[in-house]
C-alpha cells in the first residue's frame, strides 16, 4: 500500500476531509515535508522550539475566524450603516442566512489544521531534548490552546470530529473519514485537556513581558468559561457553576492582573509590556505580522476627506485629519439604534472602540462607524496595525465570575460595579442585584459595551442561554422557534467527501 506523507498545506483537507478540491486530487500532488521532520524535533531543541513557536504563528492566522464566530452572529453589527458595498460574507452571519445549502463557513473553519499542529507538539515534546521545566510549560500551553480550539468548534457546530493524534501518513482515502463525536464527548475532551494543562503548569502563574503565550491564568479563565457553558447547556447546573466560580476567583486574586485604569491603554500598542489586563492575546509586531482583520470596519482614503467626526455639537473634523494614513473600507457597520444605544459620552470605552462618521450635508446624517479599537499607530509614515487581539483579559474574568454567581443565586454586584467604575468614573450608576433575568441582562449589557470588536458578544449571549439570544437578535433573522440555527451546518461538499460525516441536527 502506498503511503502519502503530508505537507502542512494539505492538513485542512486531510483532517477535515473537505476543501476547494477533493482530497483525492490533492493526495496525488503530495510531496514529503522536509522543512521540519519528526526526527529533527526529537534530536534538536532548536527545531522543537521552531515547532512550538509555529503553533502561535498558526494560531494568529485564525484571528479573523475567532472574531467572526464570536461576534458577527450577534446584534452588534446587524442592519448597519456603511459607505461602500456591503460585505456579503459577513452579512450571512448577522442575518443568519444559513441553511444546508448556504453554509457561511466551510471545512470547520480550517481549525483542524491548527489542531494538528498542536497535536504534533503534544505527541513529540515528551521525547524532545528540552529542559524539563520548559517541556512541561510548553505542553501545558498546548493542552490549554487545544481546549480553546475545541471549545470554539463545540460552540459553533455542536458535535465535531475528535482528533488527538497528528496526521503523519495516509494509506488510503478511507483513513481520512471521521465521524462527528457527540457534544458530550467533545466537552469531555475539553475538560480533560484543561486538567492536563493545569497539572503541567503546576503552580506557575508567571507571564512573559508581553502576554502573548498561553498561561495558567488563561487555562483557568477558559475553564471558568467552559464550566458556565456546560452548566447552562449540558446539564452541569450548580455543580459546574461552582467550579467556574472557584477557578475565576483564583484568577481574580492574582496580583499580576487587574483592570487598566484607562480603557484605551489596553489596546495601545506602545503599552503591551506588562499590560496587567491582558491574560492572553494574539501578537502583532512591526516587521513580523500586522492586523488585516478589520479592513472592512474602517474607511477608504477618498471618503476619509469627505466624512467627518464630531460635527454636532462641536466643529466638524475631517476623518483624514485625525487618521491621515488609515485606509480600508466601510462595508460593515452598526445600525442607528445600536449607535444611539452605545453612544454614552460618559462611557470611556466607546470612543476608543469606535467613532461615528457623518456626511458633510445638511443635518450631518450618520454615514457609518469606524472601528478604532485596533487602529494601531503611525510609524515611519505608515499606519501600523500592531494592536494585539485579546483572547482573554481581566474584564472577561470579572464578567464571567458575575455570570457564575448570578446563575448560583449569589450577588454579582461587586464585579459588575468594578467594570462600571472603570467605564464611567466615580459618578457611575451602581448596579444593585435584582432578579436573575435582570442581572443577566445587566451583565450582557456590559459585554456589549466592553468588548466591541473582540469577538465576544455572540458567545456571551449563547452562554447566557438561548432565551437571551432570541431576545437580542432580530426575530426576522433568527426566530425563537429556530434554535437549530444557533449552531452551523456543514457543507454538501463535506458530506459528499466523507461518508461518515452527518449533517448538523436541524438542517
Amino acid at each position: 500500500m502506498k503511503t502519502y506523507k503530508l505537507t502542512i498545506a494539505l492538513l485542512g483537507c486531510l483532517v477535515a476531509s473537505s476543501g476547494l478540491f477533493s482530497c483525492r486530487e490533492q493526495l496525488q500532488e503530495v510531496v514529503p515535508q522536509t522543512s521540519l521532520n519528526q526526527s529533527l524535533v526529537l534530536s534538536d531543541a532548536n527545531a522543537a522550539l521552531t515547532l512550538y513557536t509555529g503553533v502561535y504563528s498558526s494560531f494568529r492566522t485564525y484571528h479573523s475566524t475567532f472574531f467572526t464566530l464570536g461576534e458577527m452572529r450577534s446584534d452588534l453589527w446587524a442592519d448597519g450603516l456603511f459607505t461602500e458595498s456591503e460585505d456579503a460574507g459577513l452579512k450571512q452571519f448577522w442575518s443568519h442566512n444559513i441553511s444546508a445549502t448556504n453554509v457561511p463557513l466551510d471545512n470547520w473553519g480550517g481549525l483542524y489544521s491548527l489542531v494538528d499542529r498542536i497535536n504534533t507538539v503534544i505527541k513529540l515534546f515528551p521525547a524532545a531534548p528540552l529542559e524539563e521545566a520548559k517541556r512541561k510549560t510548553y505542553l501545558a500551553e498546548m493542552y490549554g490552546m487545544r481546549a480553546f480550539v475545541y471549545y470554539t468548534l463545540l460552540r459553533t457546530w455542536g458535535g465535531v470530529p475528535i482528533s488527538t493524534e497528528p496526521v503523519t501518513s495516509v494509506g488510503s482515502l478511507t483513513d481520512l473519514y471521521k465521524a462527528r463525536s457527540a457534544p458530550e464527548e467533545v466537552m469531555k475532551l475539553i475538560k480533560s485537556d484543561l486538567e492536563q494543562s493545569l497539572t503541567l503548569f503546576g503552580g506557575n502563574n508567571s507571564f512573559a513581558t508581553k502576554r502573548v503565550n498561553w498561561s495558567r491564568a488563561a487555562t483557568l479563565t477558559l475553564k471558568g468559561d467552559v464550566f458556565i457553558w456546560s452548566g447552562t447547556h449540558m446539564g452541569g447546573g450548580n455543580a459546574d457553576f461552582t467550579v467556574a466560580k472557584s477557578v475565576l476567583e483564583e484568577v481574580k486574586a492574582l496580583p499580576t492582573l487587574g483592570l487598566q485604569a484607562t480603557f484605551a491603554d489596553i489596546f495601545d500598542p506602545t503599552k503591551k509590556s506588562n499590560n496587567k489586563e491582558i491574560i492572553f492575546a494574539i501578537n502583532y509586531e512591526k516587521n513580523e505580522a500586522t492586523q488585516g482583520v478589520y479592513g472592512n470596519f474602517l474607511v477608504n482614503t477618498t471618503q476619509a476627506g469627505t466624512l467627518f467626526f464630531d460635527p454636532l455639537p462641536g466643529l466638524a473634523v475631517a476623518i483624514n485629519a485625525v487618521y491621515p494614513l488609515v485606509s480600508g473600507a466601510s462595508r460593515v457597520g452598526m445600525s442607528s439604534a445600536m449607535i444611539t444605544k452605545l453612544s454614552n459620552a460618559n462611557d470611556q470605552r466607546i470612543r476608543p472602540s469606535f467613532r461615528v462618521m457623518y456626511r458633510n450635508t445638511a443635518g450631518f446624517p450618520i454615514a457609518g462607524v469606524m472601528l478604532t479599537k485596533f487602529i494601531g499607530r503611525v510609524d515611519s509614515g505608515i499606519q501600523l496595525y500592531d494592536t494585539d487581539f485579546p483572547i482573554y483579559r481581566y474584564a472577561d474574568v470579572l464578567l464571567l465570575l458575575a455570570e457564575a454567581n448570578t446563575k448560583l443565586g449569589n450577588d454579582p454586584s461587586a464585579d459588575i460595579n468594578a467594570i462600571r467604575l472603570r467605564a464611567y468614573g466615580t459618578g457611575f450608576v451602581k448596579f444593585t442585584s435584582g432578579s436573575q433575568d435582570a442581572t443577566m441582562n445587566a451583565i450582557l449589557d456590559e459585554y456589549l459595551r466592553e468588548f466591541i470588536g473582540e469577538g465576544k458578544r455572540w458567545w456571551a449571549l449563547r452562554r447566557a442561554g438561548n432565551a437571551y439570544v432570541f431576545a437580542a437578535v432580530n426575530p426576522v433573522y433568527l426566530p425563537a422557534n429556530q434554535s437549530a440555527k444557533l449552531v452551523l451546518p456543514v457543507s454538501i461538499s463535506m458530506l459528499n467527501t466523507d461518508p461518515k460525516l452527518l449533517q448538523t441536527p436541524g438542517y
